[in-house]
């Protein structure tokens, strides 16, 4: 029986620990919390991230990263991205030599500007790697909810054995080459997620939110495109699909956070109301500064960085979008 280990103990880590267990495989959960890890343990729930849902007794549970390490045969990388790297520094020390890791993130670290794969490439010799990314909720996939998603990886022989190893009756694998497309795709999106949220808190309607995506797509394919990626990933899963779901689900950390921003409270507050993390806040940053390098227009994540940082007010931040210089629709695709 494969042996594997999730390092990451949030709602997706959790989530993919019961579909791969459901799947036959002998799972463990790292977390860097021993206190919260035993809790889990004992009470079998993931109560702060995924509450509401068992989680079988031999599932197993480890703050430590030696043990997580021991006899693992593929490690899941589902560490929110900004801590991927000091997970890792620490990891790297454990790693079996050869062991396949697959990022869940979805994320461009601050700074570097680097996507999950490529820090963790930094800590890890000559690992094959993957990206799994697509419309996903773990809410949903917990629970057995059909869900589709991407694994890509330039190793084709990798994508086809992580296809065989994720892919059950209710989750659909497909496989793709483009890594860089999906991992940017799967962190974008979130940005574009948060300016749809707000759009919810100002009471704007479907046309509003339809016209958001479209063009949000536009600049995640610009963007995409001039970072490497291959513009066609961008109508997939990894891009429409995610970036559909992550805009209009009550499950999405990432709307949710924007339509509080869009009803008037504070960034401040909203993260200190609670501990789950939405990636979109630190990857707007990071987006903002990755099209200042490229030289890419990105417009609405200008945007949502002004609101989120600068004070700016949402409404009039949708009004310049609106009433910014008149252009062709598909001039700049």
């Amino acid at each position: 029986m494969k042996r594997i280990t999730i390092i990451g103990d949030g709602a997706w880590g959790t989530a993919l620990a019961l579909l791969l267990h459901s799947a036959g495989y002998n799972v463990k959960i790292w977390g860097n919390f021993p206190e919260y890890i035993e809790e889990q343990r004992e009470k079998r729930e993931n109560y702060k991230f995924l509450p509401g849902v068992r989680i079988p007794r031999d599932i197993d549970y480890t703050a430590d990263l030696a043990e997580a390490a021991e006899k693992a045969e593929l490690f899941v990388c589902a560490v929110p991205t900004q801590f991927i790297r000091g997970v890792f520094e620490r990891f790297s020390a454990h790693y079996p030599r050869g062991v396949p890791v697959v990022s869940v993130a979805k994320g461009i670290e601050q700074k570097t500007l680097k996507r999950c794969t490529e820090v963790l490439a930094e800590f890890l010799e000559n690992v094959p790697l993957a990206a799994l990314s697509g419309p996903s909720h773990a809410e949903e996939v917990a629970r057995n909810i059909p869900t589709a998603v991407v694994i890509a990886s330039r190793n084709l022989q990798l994508s086809r054995s992580l296809q065989d190893t994720f892919m059950t009756p209710s989750f659909r694998v497909y496989t793709q080459d483009d890594i860089i497309g999906v991992e940017l795709g799967g962190a974008l999106k979130n940005v574009i997620a948060l300016a749809a949220g707000m759009c919810d808190g100002l009471g704007y309607g479907d046309n509003t939110k339809s016209t958001l995506l479209t063009r949000g797509l536009v600049e995640i394919s610009r963007l995409g495109v001039a970072a490497g990626a291959k513009r066609l990933t961008f109508t997939g899963l990894s891009g429409i699909g995610d970036l559909t779901t992550t805009s209009f689900s009550r499950h999405s950390r990432n709307r949710s956070l924007g339509e509080k921003i869009g009803q008037g409270i504070s960034l401040r507050q909203v993260l200190e109301s609670t501990e789950k993390v939405a990636e979109g806040v630190w990857t707007t940053i990071s987006a903002r500064e990755f099209a200042q390098r490229l030289r890419v227009s990105v417009p609405i994540t200008n945007a949502v960085y002004k609101v989120l940082f600068d004070g700016k007010d949402p409404r009039q931040a949708v009004m310049d979008l609106m009433t910014r210089a008149k252009k062709q629709e598909i001039e700049d695709l």
